[in-house]
């Protein structure tokens, strides 16, 4: 039986599944057939980026669906976001046609800014996706743009039907304050990371009060990151195995991932799970048919270390945007 998602009514009208499947850390090799299996399981919202290095696999994987009947462009909702280093205004446009003849459509249901730092352009023929250094090695050279003349080149997209929302992802409160002073749309998403160990309360309440939708990723904290070698990861207690997880997960006969899940989706916040899994593919999805005490939630929020994975400085990138 197909699972029915929620949906988010977004800013402008438009419609959000509440849980999606992200796309960072899926192999090439095994891509097409994930995301194909994962429409086939009843996913409708894929969460991709340049910088996954794997959207024309992706594309693939949506081309089948749609010519097996599966699903029509309409029901599903894309996403996809800005690199770095193509900050410049001038280069917003053609690289997000770029990625659209990657993934093989003709818009994005939802485009962001994936991080609020400007990095010197790589042409794409140069190297693709480019990363985090210029020389493909160990160089950071900054870009000069702007954060108001990036997210003004996004609201030309958006204006041309490109991108059908537009958002912003790892933005701070600051930021945040500052975008409302030049904005002419307002983002439609905030994507941030999301778990116990960082709950960003104010951060979501500003979103909130600017009626802004946010996405949580990595809702699983430490897990995504242990396989990227990280010791800040490894070294931190898993939260499947907390006891408060756990508990909360036999009371309600879960998994400990599908109360991490249902503890973001029932305050109102949207998840981008991922898993080879088909099992767990499915529990994934099975997030919002339950419902958490508020004794339970308030319980999970209360496991709050301020505790950041998703930092360049975390994986040996010398970039401070998180400083």
């Amino acid at each position: 039986m197909a699972i029915d998602t929620p949906t988010v009514t977004l800013n402008n009208g438009n419609k959000m599944p509440q849980v999606g499947f992200g796309l960072w850390k899926v192999d090439n090799a095994t891509c097409a057939d994930t995301v194909y299996n994962a429409i086939k399981t009843g996913y409708r919202l894929f969460d991709g980026a340049c910088d996954y290095g794997n959207e024309v696999e992706s594309g693939q994987g949506v081309a089948r669906a749609i010519k097996e009947g599966l699903v029509k462009r309409e029901d599903l909702f894309i996403v996809s976001k800005l690199w770095n280093s193509f900050h410049d205004a001038e280069q917003v446009e053609p690289i997000v046609k770029k990625q659209l003849a990657d993934w093989g459509i003709d818009y994005f249901d939802l485009y962001y800014i994936h991080f609020p730092v400007s990095l010197k352009y790589v042409a794409p023929e140069v190297r693709y996706p480019p990363g985090w250094f210029f020389d493909g090695e160990s160089k950071i050279e900054h870009g000069k743009a702007s954060l108001e003349s990036t997210w003004k080149a996004l609201e030309e997209v958006n204006k041309k039907g490109l991108a059908k929302s537009i958002g912003i992802s790892n933005y701070g409160g600051a930021l945040l304050l500052d975008l409302f002073t030049y904005a002419t749309v307002t983002p439609a998403v905030l994507q941030i990371e999301h778990h116990p160990y960082l709950v960003q309360p104010n951060l979501i309440t500003l979103a909130k009060q600017h009626n802004i939708a946010v996405t949580g990723y990595s809702s699983f904290g430490p897990q995504s990151f242990i396989e990227c070698d990280m010791k800040l990861a490894a070294d931190t207690p898993l939260l499947f195995d907390h006891p408060v997880i756990k508990k909360a997960a036999e009371a309600h006969g879960k998994t400990p991932a599908q109360v991490l899940l249902r503890w973001a989706t029932q305050r109102g916040i949207s998840v981008i799970p991922k898993s080879n899994s088909q099992g767990r593919l499915q529990q994934n999805l099975d997030v919002t048919s339950f419902d958490l005490s508020k004794e339970e939630i308030d319980e999970i929020s209360g496991l709050d270390r301020n505790l950041r994975f998703n930092a360049p400085t975390n994986y040996g990138i010398p970039v401070y945007n998180f400083a």
